[in-house]
């Protein structure tokens, strides 16, 4: 904790701030401190313990994802308020744990729109690794009628998991892109120069003009 109080920089902190995080440690930086320490899953949990956001995004570098029993992961994620933290517990791992389908599935219908994004956050990820049995269709019709007036990260990951079923299934492509045009969720978002927009039209013609480049 001494360390990475060492490294905190309070410009980091301002920016990071801004988009809902709570921690001003640069990132390169926590990630060399977690090659240093390699996987220590005791440590790991005690820094998650803590509270302290740089802290806690250590010991989601550091920890062995599948140690972690299902409740466990549920309640780490109510914990994880804030974005960064929440988007390495997903990615580092509940998408590695052998619950990461229960809890998608859970989440999803959470009453808390923070919880549920994380479950849209694993739904798009398997509409594009796994999407056998996952009902597109059905996806789409709740992304018409609920991405609209969705709270900002509940919102986000809805457009994420549109983007990804327009993107990866060509039959549901033109729906996908209506809604999106239809909606018009984060159409003015800000994207810097060489960045994609994440409305979801753009998002999608952008990727699929790619995938035709590499084919």
């Amino acid at each position: 904790m001494a360390e990475l109080a060492d490294l905190e920089d309070p410009k980091a902190r301002q920016v990071n701030e801004r988009h809902g995080d709570d921690h001003g440690v640069n990132l390169g930086k926590l990630r060399a401190v977690a090659k240093r320490l390699k996987t220590q899953q005791e440590l790991a949990v005690r820094l998650w313990a803590t509270g302290d956001g740089a802290a806690r995004l250590l010991a989601l570098l550091i920890c062995r994802p599948k140690a972690f029993g299902r409740e466990q992961l549920d309640l780490m994620l109510r914990e994880a308020r804030t974005p960064k933290v929440q988007d390495w517990l997903i990615g580092n791992v509940v998408k590695k744990s052998p619950y990461a389908e229960e809890l998608r599935v859970s989440w999803s219908a959470d009453p808390d729109p923070v919880v549920a994004s994380a479950g849209w956050e694993l739904t798009a990820d398997r509409v594009a690794r796994s999407p056998e049995g996952l009902d597109l269709a059905g996806l789409l019709d709740v992304i018409e009628a609920r991405m609209k007036d969705a709270p900002d990260r509940l919102q986000w990951a809805m457009n994420h998991c549109l983007a990804r079923i327009g993107i990866e299934h060509p039959e549901h492509r033109e729906r996908a892109v209506g809604i999106g045009e239809r909606l018009e969720v984060l159409k003015d978002y800000p994207t810097s120069p060489g960045c994609t927009s994440p409305f979801a039209p753009v998002w999608i013609a952008e990727m699929v003009r790619r995938q035709s480049d590499q084919g």
